[in-house]
């Protein structure tokens, strides 16, 4: 696999004029007819910069922690890597959402005394002593050997659909705030719902036991309650409208304005599951109820079914279409009752069931992942968690051996190279490849990177498996470009199924267990077309773009 090379393309842009008493200007390539090699036409593209069509979260990708990881709560410890700290320090900033399902079967259950001590020293809190809670060699490798057995456990679970209720004591609560306050991550603490009176309403107790707990360690977080509850019925028996929901979560905003801490921390739900036929109406009757209790509104997205899905599926533009469909149903929704409302993925990935096998956790989830990203920006989605960082299933990005796999890579140079500044960029072309190639422009993040002002980022993906030739605009013509292509380390459509992937043709993998690659990208010849391989993705700067949003 060679680096990225580009031809010169001397004469095949149109003269390009600018009047100078507007300064909104719209920037295109001329066509230029011309085939390569491998039978993709050249590609014209259109690009705006100068406005900001959408903004999202500086913490836009975010990503969460399983709440199985604490059914048996030893394998807690394994927040206490180093190594997983170090990775998971490349994803800053980021919320870090604890939830799922097993979070509605799951009680805290206090096992000492409540500390009552006037040392308010953050030293004197075990979740804020980072060296506390790190995990020896030895005991690590022991825990990710027994990991792995119970993650077939969990599995089982998951296809039996039943799922067992668990305690956790402080010392999970510890591991899991101090994996979070010692990362960089804000931490989102997923409630649960499932605790209900006789008369179907939310039995608080449990959690204000909890909260009372975080609050006297000064554990800050934020809060959600319930995961997916659309399908309580079938999980646990038990039927909540939409009304009632808004009533408990109504109940515990008004418990958390009475806390010291907690009064001005998050809420965010109800985490439903996409629209589908039944239980649409439980979203609305929410909202309807609870629209001012909530920061942000969350819903849960995933494209297949992990069970009976394809490597086809994974790069099928209609497949990664549906996300378009299903959000503007939810927007629609939500917008319709609370105008302005923020919305987020609150959960998702590319296969529900815990993920496909031999494909969520390999390069091909890439393109449903980094079309996500895209996709989600450019609508208006204003945060994207990432189901999962570690956690059971094969849809993490950081596997049992918490070694990252090819997602994860992706989500660190998303983070490195896109801001949060959505802009418009169009590909120009009749062609029927043309639904093949998928392009989203953002403003560069110069928060994490040494850009300067006025460069901007253009992500592309190519599910073609032949090689596409992007031609930018005139006046990006003598801007050097910054390029950083990911492709399969394996060639071939096979391939597509590698666990490991190559950044401009290197291998990407840990230096040692607390060092990440340089992720360096490749300098591009200015004025020169942009080749994008088959079958790949890439970000390109354009490090001299000037765009006065920028």
């Amino acid at each position: 696999m060679g680096q990225p090379r580009l031809r010169n393309s001397a004469g095949a842009f149109a003269p390009f004029h600018l009047i100078a008493a507007v300064f909104f200007y719209t920037l295109r390539a001329e066509a230029v007819p011309a085939l390569v090699e491998d039978g993709f036409k050249e590609v014209n593209l259109e690009l705006d910069v100068s406005r900001v069509d959408k903004k999202v979260n500086e913490r836009f990708l975010s990503v969460a922690i399983d709440a199985d990881l604490m059914a048996r709560e030893k394998f807690m410890y394994l927040l206490g890597s180093p190594k997983l700290r170090i990775l998971a320090k490349a994803l800053t900033p980021a919320f870090l959402r604890f939830g799922g399902t097993e979070q509605d079967f799951m009680q805290f259950s206090p096992q000492r005394e409540l500390c009552t001590s006037n040392d308010h020293s953050s030293l004197h809190y075990p979740g804020h002593s980072c060296d506390r809670f790190e995990l020896p060699p030895l005991q690590e490798k022991r825990l990710k050997q027994e990991w792995a057995l119970q993650t077939s456990v969990l599995h089982q679970e998951e296809l039996l659909g039943k799922y067992s209720k668990m305690n956790f004591s402080e010392s999970a609560v510890d591991l899991l705030y101090a994996f979070a306050n010692c990362s960089g991550l804000d931490l989102i603490f997923g409630l649960n719902a499932l605790l209900r009176t006789p008369d179907n309403v939310w039995d608080s107790q449990n959690a204000e036991l909890l909260m009372n707990y975080c609050e006297s360690r000064q554990y800050i977080m934020s809060w959600e309650l319930g995961n997916e509850p659309n399908s309580y019925e079938k999980k646990a028996g038990i039927r909540v409208d939409g009304y009632q929901l808004g009533q408990d979560f109504r109940h515990l905003y008004k418990i958390l304005q009475k806390s010291r801490i907690y009064s001005s921390s998050g809420l965010y739900g109800p985490d439903v599951s996409q629209p589908r036929n039944h239980r649409k109406d439980l979203l609305t009757g929410f909202l309807e109820t609870a629209s001012n209790a909530i920061d942000a509104c969350t819903w849960h997205h995933y494209y297949v079914n992990g069970r009976d899905t394809s490597l086809e599926d994974f790069k099928d533009p209609e497949v990664l279409d549906t996300l378009a469909v299903k959000t503007n149903e939810v927007l629609e929704t939500v917008w319709s009752v609370s105008p302005g409302k923020r919305v987020w993925l609150g959960e998702t990935s590319s296969a529900y069931g815990g993920g496909a096998l031999g494909l969520s956790d390999t390069f091909v989830a890439g393109f449903m992942w980094l079309d996500k990203l895209g996709l989600a920006a450019k609508m208006g989605l204003d945060v994207v968690i990432r189901q999962v960082l570690i956690g059971s299933g094969t849809y993490h990005l950081v596997d049992d051996n918490l070694d990252p796999l090819p997602d994860y890579w992706l989500s660190v140079l998303y983070k490195r190279l896109v801001g949060p500044e959505v802009l418009k960029v169009e590909v120009v072309s009749n062609s029927k490849h043309k639904r093949l190639l998928r392009m989203y422009l953002h403003c560069t993040n110069r928060k994490s990177s040494s850009y300067r002002q006025g460069a901007v980022t253009l992500f592309a993906l190519n599910l073609s498996k032949n090689q596409a030739t992007l031609s930018l605009p005139a006046l990006f013509s003598n801007s050097t470009i910054e390029a950083y292509v990911l492709q399969s380390a394996e060639s071939g459509v096979d391939g597509l199924q590698s666990r490991a992937v190559r950044l401009n043709g290197v291998l990407l993998k840990m230096v040692d267990e607390q060092t990440l690659p340089p992720l360096q990208g490749i300098d591009l010849r200015p004025g020169e077309h942009l080749k994008l391989p088959g079958l790949s993705f890439a970000f390109y700067v354009l490090k001299q773009a000037r765009a006065p949003v920028c």
